[in-house]
């Protein structure tokens, strides 16, 4: 997106009225954020206008009771940020679709500044947590937690507050693709004790999670 460009977002909700909140929400904001389309289906998000905005806003149940999981999969495989907003509490839900590629998970109940924030961060390919997945790291106590090593721990925080991977390379003295080499052994490491973290965002819920991080840092 050009620096002169408004962000630009869909929204994908079976409810018009909020639709129409989130809409007003979005363009009140300052600076506003366009809502390039809307809908009540994910594919008005792969259509048109939709196909082309900076952030997807979903909401995880359209129509039914389960969860459109394989819908947000597909939308974070092809590149698209996506922050979900659901009416439901769901701690499990929550971190599902972190795993999933979400870069935040709202409730409703959480209000216009959080979406607001979670929008914003999404567009820059960053993660926010707000006070509903807070608790849900927070209260996650799996046992399968992988033994990362000082350095690889060290390379994984330095990531979380970085903008780059070429920063951490510079700020810790090594290589780009000694940054790259230790990342993908965590990543593997996670894989292996059944709690796979594919993206950034998934990284820093199961490093929250592990103790290795706490939000008030990142």
């Amino acid at each position: 997106m050009a620096a002169d460009e408004r962000l630009s977002a869909v929204i994908v909700d079976d409810h018009p009225a909020v639709r129409a909140g989130v809409a007003h929400w979005l363009s009140s904001g300052t600076p506003p954020i366009r809502v390039a389309a809307a809908g009540d289906e994910v594919r008005v998000a792969w259509l048109g206008e939709g196909a082309e905005a900076d952030v997807v806003i979903l909401d995880l149940h359209l129509g039914g009771p389960t969860p459109a999981l394989s819908d947000l999969r597909r939308l974070t495989e092809t590149g698209r940020r996506v922050v979900v907003y659901s009416m439901r509490l769901d701690d499990d839900i929550a971190l599902r679709c972190l795993e999933s590629g979400a870069l935040s998970y709202l409730t409703k109940a959480e209000g216009a500044e959080h979406l607001l924030r979670a929008t914003r961060a999404a567009a820059a390919g960053r993660a926010y947590t707000p006070p509903t997945l807070a608790g849900a790291l927070a209260g996650d106590r799996s046992a399968h937690r992988p033994v990362l090593s000082a350095r690889e721990t060290e390379v994984l925080v330095e990531w979380f507050q970085s903008e780059s991977k070429d920063f951490v390379a510079q700020r810790l003295g090594i290589s780009l693709s000694t940054v790259n080499s230790h990342l993908e052994r965590i990543r593997i490491k996670y894989a292996l004790s059944g709690r796979e973290a594919p993206t950034k965002a998934a990284l820093v819920a199961r490093a929250v999670q592990d103790g290795l991080v706490h939000l008030d840092d990142l």
